[in-house]
């Protein structure tokens, strides 16, 4: 144990030596690493983010949800192309098939019949313009993540008798009624008046800049007084939410086969309908991150490289500048072995030190970004372990050649050198 200390101590000291000796050497040399490392672990904690982001954002939409509508969120398997002109004359998914699917289906556990459209919510001499409006069955909180911050949501009876009532989002509540407390106020869509009885938690936009803070939820049956159902400026959809424990590509193909058989498909007919889930989503996004992170390791490499070769010459003089001593220290008995370790150590302390002040400055603009930005970029621990394992490997590769070279010197000639 002692022996080991004293070596690791006379390595570290060597290592300090050959720091100091030459600085502007150094810095010009740590520089590379400090920039592989800069870069390479910057692209990782930006996939990070991203990744967390939209799984944040897929997870509002519901992983084990099924949305039934009349146009795929993606191309068909195989095409890279979306083939729109397929789908044009597809028919509109429609509450009887809702009333199918509630009554025919066993691993559903909520389902909702929605559309939604556009328009002017207007309160007194105040309006907000573009208002998304969805008119929904109850389940809708069910099956869609939201909460309610003030007031309530409507009943099973309010949505089935059509009542003229809304629930607004906390966007749509601020712009309207500012100060005012807007339950039980009276707002104006389409010329219909409707009562508002709740207002939505603030979600705020997620990556996709989805947020129900600037929407509003109305009963399906008052809806269809303002809205024409089967015009194409509304586009209906059907959410399906799976029971615990079931499997989504379960529920897909119970759907699929209650959806054809209500729509009178034949055998060989294609389905007139689409089925749609996030797990599509996060498919096309992992190409993307694959592509960034080969990104990053070809930029970051590149620097990598160059420091590599810097940390090979300072060795390389290292060995030069030490040759003597090595000498001394192997007619003295030390091993090959011993010298090896000793150089390859100090590589690995110099590779490092770049490293973690590659690290180093990421987290400083971290904390930048932060702070200015209202952001929450992490810095993981499996970043910074991946940062200082890169550096060690850097190490080990850009001393070897040097290190080995000392080792196998002949002390004689090492000596009178």
């Amino acid at each position: 144990m002692i022996i080991i200390y004293k070596f690791l101590k006379e390595s570290l000291l060597f290592a300090i030596n050959a720091l100091t000796s030459n600085k502007l050497r150094t810095i010009l040399t740590l520089s590379g690493v400090t920039i592989g490392i800069f870069s390479i672990i910057s692209v990782f904690t930006l996939i990070d983010y991203l990744e967390k982001r939209i799984r944040d954002s897929i997870q509002s939409l519901g992983d084990n949800v099924v949305y039934v509508q009349k146009w795929p969120w993606t191309p068909p398997e195989g095409e890279t192309e979306y083939p729109w002109w397929r789908y044009m004359n597809r028919p509109q998914p429609t509450l009887n098939e809702l009333k199918q699917i509630e009554r025919k289906s066993q691993l559903a556990q909520a389902s909702t019949f929605a559309i939604s459209s556009q328009k002017k919510v207007i309160f007194e001499d105040n309006s907000f313009d573009n208002v998304q409006i969805f008119g929904v069955t109850h389940n809708f909180d069910k099956n869609w993540s939201f909460e309610i911050a003030k007031g309530r949501y409507f009943s099973p009876v309010e949505s089935n008798g059509g009542s003229n009532i809304v629930v607004l989002g906390a966007e749509v509540a601020d712009n309207l009624f500012r100060d005012v407390d807007p339950i039980g106020k009276r707002v104006k869509i389409a010329g219909r008046k409707l009562t508002v009885v709740g207002v939505m938690l603030r979600q705020g936009k997620d990556l996709f800049g989805n947020s129900l803070d600037g929407n509003v939820v109305m009963p399906i049956n008052f809806a269809k007084n303002i809205f024409n159902i089967r015009s194409g400026s509304v586009q209906p959809f059907i959410i399906v939410k799976a029971k615990n424990g079931v499997e989504v590509d379960d529920l897909m193909s119970e759907l699929e086969g209650i959806l054809r058989a209500e729509r009178k498909l034949k055998p060989r007919q294609s389905n007139s309908f689409a089925l749609n889930r996030v797990s599509i989503i996060q498919k096309q996004f992992d190409g993307l991150f694959a592509i960034i992170n080969l990104a990053g390791w070809l930029i970051g490499g590149f620097s990598i490289l160059v420091g590599g070769f810097g940390i090979a010459n300072i060795m390389f003089v290292s060995v030069k500048e030490r040759t003597r001593i090595v000498g001394i220290q192997k007619a003295l008995g030390a091993k090959r072995r011993f010298i090896l370790w000793q150089f390859l150590f100090e590589s690995i302390f110099l590779s490092l030190l770049g490293g973690a002040a590659g690290l180093l400055l990421i987290f400083i603009l971290i904390l930048i970004a932060n702070s200015a930005m209202d952001l929450a970029v992490p810095l993981t621990f499996w970043n910074i372990f991946r940062g200082l394992f890169i550096s060690i490997f850097l190490g080990i590769i850009s001393g070897y050649i040097p290190a080995n070279k000392a080792s196998k010197m002949d002390p004689v000639v090492a000596i009178n050198h």
